[in-house]
Order: C-alpha cells, then sequence, then structure tokens
C-alpha cells in the first residue's frame, strides 16, 4: 500500500477503504508518511470530502493511534460531555457536579485555554492546589467514589490527531466538517465514556458561526459516536452573547458556583439544566425528560450540587473551603466601569469581541506559551434586549493594568450595538440532535 495511490484515490473523489485509512493514519503517526504527502491528502480530503463510513473509519483510528482508557473497572455508566467552546463558556463547572450529584458518572478529559479565556482546567486551578496531573488510577477511583473525575489530555491519548491538527492548521485545512468532526471524536472516543453529550455552539463567538454548519456538525459528530456504540447527543446553542454575565476565569468560577447555588443567570442555568437532562437519559436514569429535568433542577435547590462541587475539589487535591467562600478567591486590583454610550436597547453584543477584552486583560493566551491572569476578565451588567439609559453601567473591566483596561474599555464599547426598538432575541437550545 502507498500513500501515492491514496492520495490520487481520494483526488478524483472515491472512496477509502478502512484498511487503507487504517494504513495512513498508522504510517503517519509513526513518521513513515511525509508532511508534504499528508498535506496533499488533507487537501484532497478538504475538496473532495468523506462518506460517513470514511469519517467514521478516520475517526477510530485516531482514538486507537495512542491509549484509549479502559472505564470497564467504574461502576455504572459513564457520560462525558463536550463543548466547542465560546465566551463566559464555563458550563463544565456547574454541570459536572449537578449530573454527579444525581448519580451519574462524568469522565472528562479537559485541555487548557487557547484564545480569549482559559480552559477548563485553568479555570479550576484557581482553587488553591488543585490539580488535573493525576493517574488513571486516581482518574477511576475518584470516579468510582464521588462521580467526577478530570485529567488533562495527555500526549499518548489520540496522538494522531495531534500531529493531523497541526498539519491542518498551517495547511488552512481546518474547517472541513469531517476533519472537524473526526477530531474532536477521536478524543471522545479515547477517553473511555460510554455516552457522550455535545454542546455545538453557533453565532458570533462560536467555531461555527452560521447554524446550518452548527447543525451539520453536530449530526456528523453524533452520528460518528452512535456508530462506535457510544450513545451521544448534540444540543445545538446559541454563542451570538456571552454565556451568564462573567468572562474571566476566576470570575467564570464565582457565577459557577453562584448558579449551584441558585442564583446564576437565566441563560447558564437554563443550558447547564438542558444539558444535564440529556446527560441523565443518555445514562439511563430517566427516560422521560421532565422527570430528568426536575432532578436535575433539584441538585440546585437541595445543595446537593455544591456538596458535589466541593467533593471534586477535595479529591483533586484543592481547597474545597473556596466553593463555600468565592469571596476568598484572587480578584484584580482595578475593577472599571464602563458606560452606555446611549440611550435604548441593546440589539448586539459582538460575542468575539467581549472574548478579545478578555484576552486584553490577560485572561486568555495569544500563544501556548502565554500566563494567564486568573482575576482578570469582564463582568456584563447587560445583555441583548435590555434597555438603557446615556451613562447606565453596561458591565465592568477586572484588570491589573491601566492601559490593557483602556485598551479593552474602548473594544467593549465597539462590541455594543444599542437602538431605539427592542431585538427579536436568539433562542438558546436551538436544536437537540
Amino acid at each position: 500500500m502507498r500513500i501515492y495511490d491514496l492520495i490520487n484515490k481520494k483526488k478524483h473523489g472515491n472512496e477509502l477503504s478502512r484498511e487503507e485509512i487504517d494504513y495512513m493514519v498508522k504510517d503517519f503517526t509513526n513518521g513513515s508518511i511525509p508532511d508534504y504527502q499528508m498535506s496533499a491528502m488533507l487537501m484532497a480530503i478538504y475538496f473532495k470530502g468523506m462518506n460517513e463510513s470514511e469519517t467514521l473509519f478516520l475517526t477510530e483510528a485516531m482514538a486507537k493511534s495512542g491509549e484509549m482508557l479502559d472505564l470497564s473497572s467504574v461502576s455504572g455508566v459513564k457520560v462525558d460531555k463536550h463543548s466547542t467552546g465560546g465566551v463566559g463558556d464555563k458550563t463544565s463547572l456547574a454541570l459536572a457536579p449537578m449530573v454527579a450529584a444525581c448519580g451519574i458518572k462524568v469522565a472528562k478529559m479537559s485541555g487548557r485555554g487557547l484564545g480569549h479565556t482559559g480552559g477548563t482546567i485553568d479555570k479550576l486551578e484557581s482553587f488553591p492546589g488543585f490539580s488535573t496531573d493525576i493517574t488513571a488510577e486516581d482518574f477511576k477511583k475518584n470516579l468510582n467514589d464521588i462521580g467526577i473525575a478530570l485529567m488533562g489530555q495527555t500526549n499518548e491519548l489520540a496522538p494522531a490527531d495531534k500531529k493531523l491538527y497541526a498539519l491542518r492548521d498551517v495547511t488552512a485545512t481546518v474547517d472541513q466538517m469531517s476533519l472537524i468532526a473526526s477530531s474532536i471524536m477521536s478524543k471522545k472516543l479515547a477517553s473511555g465514556a460510554d455516552a457522550i453529550v455535545l454542546d455545538v455552539k453557533t453565532g458570533s463567538g462560536a467555531f461555527m458561526k452560521e447554524e446550518a454548519d452548527a447543525v451539520a456538525l453536530a449530526k456528523e459528530m453524533t452520528l460518528i459516536g452512535n456508530s462506535a456504540g457510544r450513545k451521544t447527543v448534540a444540543l445545538v446553542t446559541d454563542m451570538d452573547q456571552p454565556l451568564g454575565y462573567a468572562v474571566g476565569n476566576v470570575l467564570e468560577v464565582i457565577e459557577a458556583i453562584e448558579t449551584l447555588k441558585g442564583n446564576g443567570p437565566y441563560d447558564f442555568t437554563a443550558l447547564c439544566v438542558a444539558l444535564g437532562t440529556q446527560m441523565l437519559i443518555a445514562g439511563g436514569l430517566f427516560s422521560d425528560q421532565t422527570e430528568a429535568e426536575q432532578r436535575i433542577r433539584q441538585t440546585i435547590s437541595d445543595g446537593s450540587a455544591l456538596k458535589k462541587l466541593a467533593d471534586f475539589i477535595t479529591a483533586q487535591g484543592g481547597d474545597a473551603d473556596y466553593v463555600y467562600h468565592p469571596e476568598k478567591l484572587i480578584k484584580a486590583k482595578i475593577i472599571e466601569p464602563v458606560l452606555s454610550p446611549a440611550k435604548g436597547f441593546i440589539e448586539k453584543i459582538i460575542c468575539d469581541e467581549v472574548g478579545h477584552c478578555s484576552l486584553i486583560l490577560g485572561g486568555g493566551r495569544a500563544t501556548k506559551e502565554s500566563v494567564i491572569d486568573l482575576a482578570v476578565g469582564i463582568i456584563l451588567t447587560q445583555k441583548v434586549g435590555d434597555e438603557v439609559r446615556e451613562g447606565d453601567i453596561i458591565a465592568y473591566l477586572h484588570g491589573n493594568d491601566t492601559e490593557k483596561i483602556a485598551e479593552a474599555k474602548e473594544r467593549l464599547l465597539n462590541a455594543y450595538k444599542i437602538s431605539l426598538s427592542p431585538p427579536k432575541t436568539s433562542c438558546l437550545i436551538k436544536k437537540i440532535i
């Protein structure tokens, strides 16, 4: 078998077999196939596409290119959740404890953020002592003991994906649907969960700006997951404005804690409940959506989700006292109000611009080597549809550098569009697939 022949085959739009894809992934991962030939293959895939079978074969080959985490020793159904990412997306921090408090095991592998704010791991490291540097055995023990475990993605997990993504990034082939879907799902399959719930974002703050593209990606990923024997469901959700009011690591942690106390923003709470409902159904705890939703909401009202978060933080070396006293978390030195420049209704908040403001303040990573300032970020006080007067506070900037705050303030004001009439607001949950 020669990669030259496979490139030629795909160039003409023909289907690659499982054996051919297995060979291609294995030999690229071990270095036998050079970057220039795999680049040609990626471009052929970009223009000619892959069918459902090819996409599944590619996903499974990448998943099996490294370690496959075996969770068979963990009792019960293990459910994973993945978000395609957005601005203010702190969902896992509240959602995982809610689901675990219902008795479903939540097994997550997460990464660090590159972009607007930190990833789930960065946010959790706001708790002094917390670590995701745990062994596979500790991961399984925590799942059995408290129902939640989170560890960082290792180099041994789907190494083919890491190598392929680096090549896609420099060959302008990132935005191909089958390649996106297989990249995400290969890591999910390798992580060992029995069921997967996907949160596929769409809007100005999402990777998929158009809803039709987000729906297509959601369908592709659910098809892969279900075909691989993992019960998979996807929610297509709105990211045309930041989720909740907080953007920035510690600020998002505090908002997640407040949500578990019953004081969270409506949109963030609603999303956690919607995802949690699907996780309970996927985990086999309920078949009726209304009953599952009531059970998820109960974990907030009875305090069991907040306690589960504290147990989780303690199990991974963190100080759970900060869960009950979030005011002890680190704070920015400067809090600067941002005032509305006009009277009217907030028609639009350009979501990714808000994310860039957080990045300017130091809340995200411009490169992998960047050091995040966990304390900085933005607290919005008004959202799309709200009425404001000129001079009303629409946000607060939390920062540690006056020059960065001035730059972020100017950019944040440009992210708002204020009109004289109330706008049509977006639906939070657009589709369940």
